[in-house]
């Protein structure tokens, strides 16, 4: 059956980009409701469900935006622990357009959810199967396919030139075990080039060694080095998990990744829905 949060929580944390206090409230939503973004301190075009036609921008992040102009970014790791924890319908209240970073993984949303708990709604959870290979590649070389399966995993590559990531590999199902275990905690992580750039353009105002990993050539800047074995390819899981719940459905699907990000996530469920022969829903 569907599921949903069993209360209403908050959870309080920082833009990545503004500085200023983010606060979220995830509240209980009926079946079929999937799950909503509202934006409190908007008094009208403030509601944006969490669906790949949604997406305005993926540069460094999920964002989701409407007709107005109006926009809440930064959705993906909340969505993966809610697909974690097999929430289908939920409300998430939110004061500003960045949703907060956290320690820029999904530990803090995936525990307290978890202590939250889930219940069930009375509906059949609905899934999308995928039936027909699927695939958006880039000018660089870089591609994302979904091929069909019984179950959902994720199959990710990544090379860098620095020797401290290099070339790292996940391959596994995706169940909430292997979710809490090896892919919450995995951190974003940047060049601390990239962040003294977007600091002179006055952006990552929020930013800090406590809500990313950065490297600086091959040293990590941050105290105690990485959290968890290949953390960087497996943030890359993390981040792609919470974009194709975007689908607004459970895949059953395997997701075969090169050197992708949020761009490529959004454009092959673009490819996905373009065809209805590529996809069924199913109720199980």
């Amino acid at each position: 059956m569907q599921q949903t949060l069993q209360n209403i929580v908050e959870i309080d944390g920082i833009g990545l980009h503004s500085g200023l206090p983010s606060k979220l409230l995830f509240k209980p939503a009926e079946a079929d409701t999937g799950i909503v973004f509202v934006r409190s301190d908007l008094a009208e075009n403030n509601v944006f469900p969490a669906l790949y036609s949604g997406v305005v921008d993926t540069r460094n992040c999920t964002c989701l935006g409407n007709s107005a102009k109006q926009i809440v970014s930064t959705i993906e790791h909340i969505m993966a622990a809610l697909y974690a924890l097999g929430v289908d319908n939920a409300v998430i209240e939110c004061n500003q357009p960045e949703v907060a970073i956290m320690d820029g993984s999904a530990s803090v949303f995936y525990e307290t959810l978890k202590k939250v708990g889930v219940k069930s709604l009375n509906k059949p959870r609905k899934y999308l199967r995928v039936k027909n290979k699927v695939e958006f590649a880039d000018d660089k070389g870089n591609h994302i396919s979904l091929l069909p399966a019984d179950d959902f995993s994720v199959n990710f590559v990544i090379d860098f030139p620095s020797k401290i990531v290099g070339h790292q590999e996940f391959n596994g199902t995706i169940d909430e075990a292997v979710f809490a275990r090896e892919i919450a905690p995995a951190r974003t992580f940047c060049e601390k080039y990239q962040i003294d750039y977007l600091r002179s353009v006055g952006l990552i105002k929020g930013g800090s060694l406590d809500n990313a990993v950065v490297l600086d050539g091959e040293t990590i800047l941050n105290e105690g080095g990485f959290r968890v074995e290949n953390e960087c390819v497996k943030h890359k899981v993390l981040d792609c998990i919470g974009d194709m719940f975007t689908s607004g459905y459970r895949l059953k699907a395997v997701v075969e990744a090169f050197h992708t990000g949020h761009f490529h996530n959004n454009e092959v469920l673009k490819v996905l829905f373009s065809n209805a022969d590529n996809y069924e829903i199913v109720e199980e």
